[in-house]
């Protein structure tokens, strides 16, 4: 159950018989504890919606996410935007709704619900009472049918993303730092380089026959996943899913993007200034290894031990003993999402606001401090097994997040990605396998300073031009 968090399961190795004082060989007293298992009901529609069923019973609620493979990167290249863009025109109305009466339903039935742009995916998502669900399974199913896309929600939209834009990111201090900034100057490849939210003369030039197109495209059910967790019977739900969701035709999917980021051999410094900033930043950013190979998991476990919680490496360097800033923030995919929900190259990045009088080499000296001996010599076995126990605690925080939206969208991010929700349950198992050479070789060849790209917020008076080293204005696409 979601309720609790619950320890790995115990592997108990015997030495062999003989060997073994008669008091050892007693069985304990209690059972080792069970591992924690999250229930998945997995099958696709024959149109090729990926469909994920999960029980749990704690609270009389669900939660209904659908998952779309179109994100920030792997938009087309000529309508960088559109995925922002749809994520609002999908609350304007579909056919047999009229625009925001999809949120009125949610909200009229006890519910709340939100949408979202990420690097790989957008999607949407409702948390309401038990007795709702059938409603939302039909009203999901009637914008992914049809969504009424005209001249009139499309200029509005567009108005208002072109709005987010200058509000969030132009007019706003460190407005794109880091999420924007820092994969625009790490990453070389254009689907990870470019600016996420989108040009506005791409927004501009977008056409009715654009939108439509796009929607047609990418909304297909054969490009979507859609997850049902909590309180339900699954018996009941899959002739629900049938009937709204198995009508709808699917769509011809183009070629994926190539995502591929060539390999970063020189480290690579950048400095900004921000008119709008109070103090000066700085953000860190290193390639993360692969998905899912064993460096991968010990990377994670770094970022446990260097960046995560005031027992962390980088606290007790940066901030107890050098007093150079109140705080520091990291992590993979930092800001939008964690390191589990995203299909591709990705960065664990690094921040921290400082004072003026405290020079940003000052910050990077204390940094590689803090990283140098994860280099050169290998953790001690308590350490390592503390940072594990970390990133479980944080593990199943993530899964129980928001009325249980955590556990919806790993489900929905293994079988968008992976066509695999059950690695779910054994992320914990591969966690537990890193030793302390696994975390020595990851950290001497990712986190070597020829892997990573700095860059520095420099603040600056009103009127001062926002120009960082290359040239550009700050969220300005390569």
């Amino acid at each position: 159950m979601v309720g609790r968090a619950l320890p790995f399961a115990a592997a108990l190795a015997l030495p062999a018989a003989g060997n073994v004082p008669a008091v050892a060989q007693q069985p304990p007293t209690q059972p080792p504890p069970a591992a924690f298992t999250i229930p998945i009901d997995y099958y696709k529609l024959p149109n090729g919606l990926k469909v994920v069923l999960s029980r749990d019973t704690t609270t009389p609620t669900v939660v209904v996410a659908v998952y779309y493979n179109i994100g920030f990167r792997n938009e087309p290249r000529d309508r960088t935007g559109f995925a922002h863009l749809f994520e609002h025109l999908m609350f304007q109305g579909s056919r047999n709704l009229g625009k925001l009466e999809f949120s009125n339903l949610v909200q009229q039935n006890g519910g709340l619900l939100n949408g979202s742009t990420r690097f790989d995916f957008t999607n949407y998502f409702e948390v309401l009472p038990s007795n709702a669900l059938q409603t939302i399974l039909w009203a999901e199913a009637d914008r992914m049918r049809g969504l009424a896309i005209d001249t009139s929600n499309l200029n509005n939209q567009r108005d208002v993303v072109k709005n987010e834009v200058r509000v969030n990111v132009l007019n706003q201090p460190y407005g794109g730092f880091p999420w924007i900034d820092l994969p625009m100057r790490a990453n070389t490849n254009w689907y990870n380089a470019h600016n996420f939210y989108g040009d506005l003369k791409d927004l501009d030039a977008a056409t009715l026959d654009d939108a439509t197109s796009f929607f047609r495209t990418y909304y297909a059910p054969n490009n979507a996943a859609l997850v049902v967790t909590g309180d339900f019977d699954p018996a009941r739900v899959r002739p629900w899913v049938q009937q709204y969701f198995g009508p709808i035709r699917p769509a011809p999917q183009p070629p994926k993007p190539d995502l591929t980021e060539p390999g970063q051999t020189k480290e690579r410094r950048f400095s900004q200034v921000d008119s709008l900033a109070p103090r000066p930043a700085i953000g860190l950013a290193y390639h993360v290894p692969d998905r899912y190979t064993p460096e991968w998991y010990a990377f994670g476990l770094l970022d446990q031990i260097l960046g995560q919680g005031r027992d962390s490496r980088f606290y007790d360097e940066l901030v107890r003993k050098r007093g150079l800033t109140g705080d520091v923030s990291a992590g993979i995919n930092s800001g939008l999402g964690s390191m589990y929900d995203y299909n591709g190259p990705m960065l664990w990045e690094v921040t921290a606001f400082h004072d003026a009088d405290k020079p940003a080499d000052s910050l990077i000296t204390a940094f590689d401090a803090a990283i140098e001996p994860l280099r050169t010599r290998p953790l001690a076995p308590e350490e390592l097994a503390r940072a594990v126990t970390k990133l479980r605690s944080s593990f199943y925080s993530e899964i129980e997040q928001f009325s249980g939206f955590g556990r919806a969208n790993l489900l929905a991010s293994f079988a968008l990605f992976d066509d695999d929700p059950g690695r779910i349950n054994r992320l914990e198992s591969e966690f537990a396998k890193i030793t302390p050479e696994t975390v020595l070789e990851t950290a001497r060849t990712y986190l070597a300073p020829t892997n990573r790209t700095i860059l520095t917020i420099v603040p600056a008076g009103p009127g001062a031009a926002a120009r960082d080293s290359s040239g550009q204005a700050p969220g300005a696409s390569r």
